[in-house]
């Protein structure tokens, strides 16, 4: 890659979120299943490389059956070709990435990726969210909003299982 393509890459994208040594664990709030009686356990912690570390078990026990961790941020503005990149180590499995373009909404525009248990980025139109609550897709259109202010990662695969998500940094393109 040359000089000059490489600073037009870099200026096309803006950090959300980069994890560091320095990040707060608390700037991310675990939400489980505990909210409708389930026992799914996440937690969210901060690694000694720097990497933010989403991890626990799903348990479908009592109706359960998701685990999320969520970042509450200022309105970060978008265009309708506005994509965001993710750096991230999964485990294999299929996450679902959300935002939310008010905090407040009652409903999420989400997706889902899957990991392949190495390091990549993954790519995500904001136009191809859809969106949904409590698991039920909604008949509204795609995120058409000009800005987001909330980004959740759930796990949810109908399964008891152990999982972990590695991330590096989130950026918008």
């Amino acid at each position: 890659m040359n000089l000059i393509f490489t600073y037009l890459l870099i200026m096309n994208t803006s950090l959300i979120y980069d994890f560091n040594k320095n990040s707060s664990p608390r700037d991310w709030r675990i939400i489980d299943d505990g909210v409708m009686g389930g026992l799914s356990q996440g937690n969210f912690s901060i690694d000694a490389e720097g990497n933010g570390i989403f991890a626990g078990t799903v348990s479908l026990e009592n109706n359960g059956g998701f685990s999320s961790v969520r970042y509450q941020c200022d309105k970060i503005v978008v265009t309708k070709d506005s994509k965001v990149l993710i750096r991230l180590k999964g485990d294999g499995k299929e996450y679902q990435f959300r935002i939310k373009d008010k905090k407040n909404n009652y409903f999420s525009y989400i997706t889902t990726f899957k990991t392949s248990g190495k390091w990549e980025t993954i790519t995500i139109k904001l136009s191809d969210l859809y969106p949904s609550f409590r698991g039920q897709n909604l008949n509204l259109p795609n995120f058409t909003s000009d800005s987001f202010e909330e980004i959740v990662f759930l796990v949810g695969n109908k399964k008891n299982e152990s999982f972990q998500l590695v991330l590096d940094k989130i950026e918008l393109e």
